[in-house]
């Protein structure tokens, strides 16, 4: 870390001051070799005149330069996740995006814990142990992702004395304990003492299929906790043991901002809630442990989870048709987003809602529309 510091301090240091004239000319002959490296690096520093001397590049700051051009073409730019420890709340299956953002984060070197829904709790430990999972959780140098420890979660409830009584007389809840969103958070501060990566990969919608109009208030109430508040109650319960400079992450969806028919029950709300929630939580969270928070708005995926809504394979091939890249959306292509943004490369991203949807956002108007062909 220390290296870096120094290194971002030197070439501040070598930045040229180039005046306004030669930049609007485009006069780069003028510019020595090594001064146009630094400015591709980190570009012109501004001038408080609109005549210079021209830029003064030390002899032993135009050596670093190019040894700094040289080390990067041999190197790369890795995402370099090494030391850091990542906890996944939302994992159940290996076909989801909470899967591939644990397989890119352990790809970058992250230790990952997982918090699963309890429920689903039995039959994804079981698969893990029998090797179900051993085909998807290969990694890109041929190693298998290693989850450190899988905790049971149901983030719509914040502390035991939420839990109603039905809840907890529920057979799928029996042989679990401390899955409470407080309680996780308090089990893995025990396990591991700290984490720097938290990622929300979390929705539920009882009454998805419902149009907005035909939505009860217990069921847009419902999409509004399990989808969106249960990402401010775990960066609540969970700031206080992450590691200054650590990053959250969540998934949201273009139905936010954009309407689609079909995505009822209170999800669009949902979404939009968690956008604005990003925006805010990046101040306090920013200003109070220094943690970054984005969100990424995802295209499409046939997941289990998203089959819930009934014409997800529609919503593909939509997709595919009418964004500008025509190729099919990788859960991968998500995943490494995430790991991007949870890494030191982001550094100064934060409070951001990142499209990763072939850029179907960008788009107006259907191109299969069949209006277009008459």
């Amino acid at each position: 870390m220390g290296a870096s510091v120094t290194t971002g301090l030197q070439m501040a240091a070598a930045r040229p001051c180039i005046p306004a004239c030669q930049r609007l000319l485009g006069s780069r002959a003028s510019v020595p070799s090594y001064a146009r490296v630094l400015s591709t690096q980190t570009g012109f520093a501004s001038c408080k005149k609109s005549a210079s001397a021209g830029p003064f590049v030390s002899l032993n700051q135009r050596r670093f330069a190019v040894r700094a051009m040289s080390q990067s073409g041999a190197q790369g730019l890795p995402i370099d996740l090494r030391g850091k420890r990542a906890f996944i709340a939302g994992v159940a299956d290996d076909n989801g995006y909470g899967w591939a953002i644990a397989k890119s984060l352990a790809a970058a070197g992250a230790e990952i814990l997982v918090g699963t829904w309890v429920p689903a709790l039995n039959i994804f430990e079981t698969s893990l142990r029998r090797g179900k999972f051993d085909e998807s959780t290969k990694l890109p140098d041929g190693s298998l992702m290693e989850i450190t420890k899988v905790y049971p979660l149901d983030a719509v409830f914040d502390s035991p004395e939420d839990v109603p009584d039905d809840v907890k007389a529920n057979k799928r809840y029996a042989g679990s304990s401390n899955w409470t969103v407080k309680e996780v958070a308090e089990t893995v501060k025990n396990d591991f003492g700290t984490i720097d990566i938290l990622v929300h990969s979390l929705a539920n919608g009882p009454e998805v299929k419902n149009s907005l109009l035909e939505t009860s208030r217990k069921g847009y109430l419902a999409a509004v906790s399990a989808s969106s508040y249960s990402f401010i109650s775990l960066l609540q319960h969970f700031l206080p043991i992450m590691n200054p400079g650590g990053a959250t992450i969540s998934l949201t969806y273009i139905a936010s901002e954009r309407t689609i028919p079909g995505y009822g029950g209170g999800m669009s709300s949902a979404k939009a809630a968690l956008e604005s929630d990003t925006r805010v939580l990046a101040y306090e969270a920013g200003r109070k442990g220094k943690i970054r928070v984005n969100t990424i708005s995802a295209g499409p995926l046939g997941s289990r989870a998203a089959k819930a809504i009934g014409f997800i394979e529609k919503m593909i091939e939509y997709s595919y048709v009418n964004a500008p890249l025509q190729k099919e959306l990788l859960a991968d292509e998500v995943g490494n987003t995430a790991a991007f943004l949870a890494s030191p490369l982001a550094s100064a991203i934060t409070g951001s809602t990142i499209y990763v949807d072939n850029g179907l956002n960008t788009m107006g108007l259907a191109l299969d529309s069949p209006t277009l062909s008459t």
